[in-house]
């Protein structure tokens, strides 16, 4: 057997350079580049062995190891989840600061390969710097912090694990069902230790990315369910997109007339417009598609994890017949809500359920769209008039979402995770005509957006990519924006700058009556010393944001009327690197709400009236709306 001798560094490096993905006959480098921080636990095992690879597996810098995972995490969804990206960290804080990306990848069912360094294997050193000494247990470091939050984690205590260790990191990455955050912790004084690995390891290998089929008999029980139902509906979530089943799903809905709604994850799905497609779903849906999603006798609902914001925490589905079919690869996820589980690859199972359906006897409802059609004009024109302002009226959010909208071009991409901005983009985003609509809602991770714009970048080198952001999140993580100048990486980041979390703010007011530390307002004193006053209820904090982001190395630009943020939009769409728009929006100015419960429980004990008045109309909503499904 033919060897060579690698350290574990080197190994990992030789082995990630040669490994690709492969669906439907289209080939691509299944880890491209590494992203990392260096520190004393990974500089002279990872950092040596990427340096010696050069462009073989390229480096990217960034400023903050969570953001980093974003990038991953936002470049494995672009991609639909054929690639992701590798992320180094060092041991102690730089490990541990992954933790957050780790669980966001994992809860959405995206890839991402962790690799943070760990304390010494052979522990001759005694305790080391960043180490945790846990008192009952002598082999934990923070690295196990990762155990609940990965798909899969191992620690690779000797080179020659690596033999193992790969392949199943691999496997799990380019699993349909297992996707999500991989983390393979390396010791710092194993990452520099020599094996003689076989020659073999580091031959090319493709991994192709299966499409499993669904049984025949649960097909033939959901196409007959389907042509028993008189007001059926699909739930199209991220699996449509993950299987590129944008086309079955069109198919079906278009043949047998059902209306379509969408998850966050799901948005985009339907490209076209179409009478049957109704857009967003749940709490921040609009209230065409919750009204026909409440009154619907079968719920299919595909490649989603039916979470509380997509069923109104189990109150939205109101027929008591209701049934539930739920096409996934994951079993867990196709049996929630008692649902008929047809377990399969989205896009094969979409296109043979059309086939048992029509052999069922399924044939589009009379009437359907007469009935669906009102409400999606009514809709529509409610939208519009939210998105088009008055022309005299200060900036509301849903005004600048308007004029984002106006400039959306094909082959655009807007990101968003957290805060009001993803609500409203999957309220009232149009994302058909390949407009494209990138949403993190599974963990709903406030600073994923800058660094996930940069993921979609390097996933999409055409079109804008544009990170809509309020000004809490664009505090909490702006620093990948150095990232963007270092790599001449062109996004453009629009932030609403309403003062506060006021998405949160909203909802304190309703469960709780009133607002308390969400709005960004200094401190009303009545002394000299910090913390002395009555609370944060002074003047709104004057913040130059588009300072800061110069400051950072991006173009930025304050806009305040609509013709401001259209030329700077059409500035950016120019740019080579990144650009910073800052849009003051009025605060407390929401779009129109979906009309769907959310179980948010106000203080069961208070002195407080108007508390208990929302805690007793709680339990009465609770009571009347919640419902098992079984």
């Amino acid at each position: 057997m033919k060897t060579i001798r690698l350290t574990t560094a080197q190994a990992m490096v030789r082995y990630l350079a040669v490994q690709h993905s492969e669906r439907d006959g289209r080939v691509a480098r299944l880890v491209p580049a590494v992203a990392g921080i260096f520190g004393h636990g990974n500089v002279a095992g990872m950092g040596q062995a990427l340096q010696a690879a050069g462009a073989e597996l390229p480096f990217v810098q960034a400023r903050n190891e969570q953001s980093m995972v974003h990038m991953a995490v936002g470049y494995a969804k672009a991609m639909r989840r054929t690639a992701t990206l590798a992320c180094t960290s060092s041991i102690g804080p730089g490990a541990t600061n992954m933790v957050t990306g780790a669980a966001l990848a994992t809860v959405n069912r995206l890839p991402v390969l962790l690799l943070p360094s760990d304390t010494y294997a052979t522990r001759r050193q005694g305790t080391v710097l960043q180490q945790l000494e846990h008192p009952s247990a002598g082999d934990v470091s923070v690295n196990d912090c990762f155990r609940p939050v990965s798909r899969h984690f191992d620690r690779v205590t000797r080179p020659e694990a690596l033999l193992t260790a790969l392949p199943e990191a691999m496997r799990v990455l380019t699993s349909p069902v297992d996707a999500g955050a991989v983390t393979l912790a390396l010791p710092q004084d194993v990452q520099s230790e020599a094996y003689d690995f076989p020659i073999a390891l580091f031959e090319p290998r493709t991994w192709r990315i299966a499409r499993p089929p669904a049984e025949p008999e649960a097909l033939a029980r959901a196409g007959a369910a389907l042509a028993a139902a008189r007001r059926p509906i699909i739930i199209a979530g991220g699996g449509v997109h993950y299987s590129e089943a944008q086309g079955t799903l069109a198919s079906l809905a278009e043949r047998l007339g059902i209306p379509v709604v969408e998850t966050f994850a799901g948005k985009g799905a339907v490209e076209e417009d179409a009478w049957w497609a109704l857009g967003g779903l749940g709490l921040e849906g609009n209230p065409a598609a919750n009204a026909t999603a409440a009154e619907a006798d079968l719920v299919i609902a595909v490649g989603t994890r039916l979470t509380d914001f997509a069923t109104g925490s189990h109150s939205l589905f109101q027929d008591p017949d209701v049934t539930v079919v739920a096409i996934n690869v994951d079993g867990r996820d196709a049996h929630k809500l008692g649902a008929l589980p047809v377990i399969g690859d989205a896009r094969d199972t979409l296109a043979a359920l059309e086939a048992a359906a029509v052999a069922a006897g399924a044939a589009p409802q009379e009437g359907r769209r007469e009935a669906v059609q009102p409400r999606r004009t009514e809709w529509t024109a409610r939208r519009s008039a939210a998105l088009a302002g008055d022309g005299a009226e200060a900036m509301t959010q849903g005004r600048l979402i308007g004029i984002l909208q106006e400039h959306a071009c094909p082959g655009d991409t807007i990101v968003a995770a957290a805060g009001g901005p993803p609500g409203d983009l999957l309220k009232v985003w149009d994302a058909t005509g390949a407009r494209h609509c990138h949403l993190e809602f599974g963990f709903s991770c406030m600073g994923y957006e800058i660094p996930a714009a940069l993921g979609v970048r390097l996933a999409q080198p055409d079109g804008e990519v544009i990170a809509f952001v309020g000004d809490g999140t664009y505090l909490m993580n702006p620093t990948e924006l150095v990232t963007a100048a270092q790599e001449g990486m062109a996004i453009t980041v629009v932030v609403s700058e309403n003062h506060g979390f006021q998405c949160i703010r909203r909802l304190q007011v309703a469960r709780a009556g009133q607002e308390f530390g969400n709005e960004f307002r200094a401190r009303a004193r009545n002394g000299d010393g910090p913390l002395q006053g009555a609370g944060l209820e002074g003047e709104y904090i004057a913040l130059d944001l588009a300072a800061t982001a110069r400051g950072f190395g991006a173009q930025a630009y304050q806009a305040r009327t609509a013709a401001e943020v259209a030329a700077a939009l059409d500035a950016a769409r120019a740019a080579r690197g990144p650009v910073v728009i800052v849009v003051e929006t009025v605060p407390h100015h929401d779009l129109p709400p979906g009309g769907v419960w959310w179980d948010v429980a106000p203080a069961e004990v208070s002195d407080d009236p108007g508390v208990r008045e929302r805690r007793a109309a709680y339990e009465d909503d609770r009571a009347r709306l919640q419902r098992f499904h079984g």
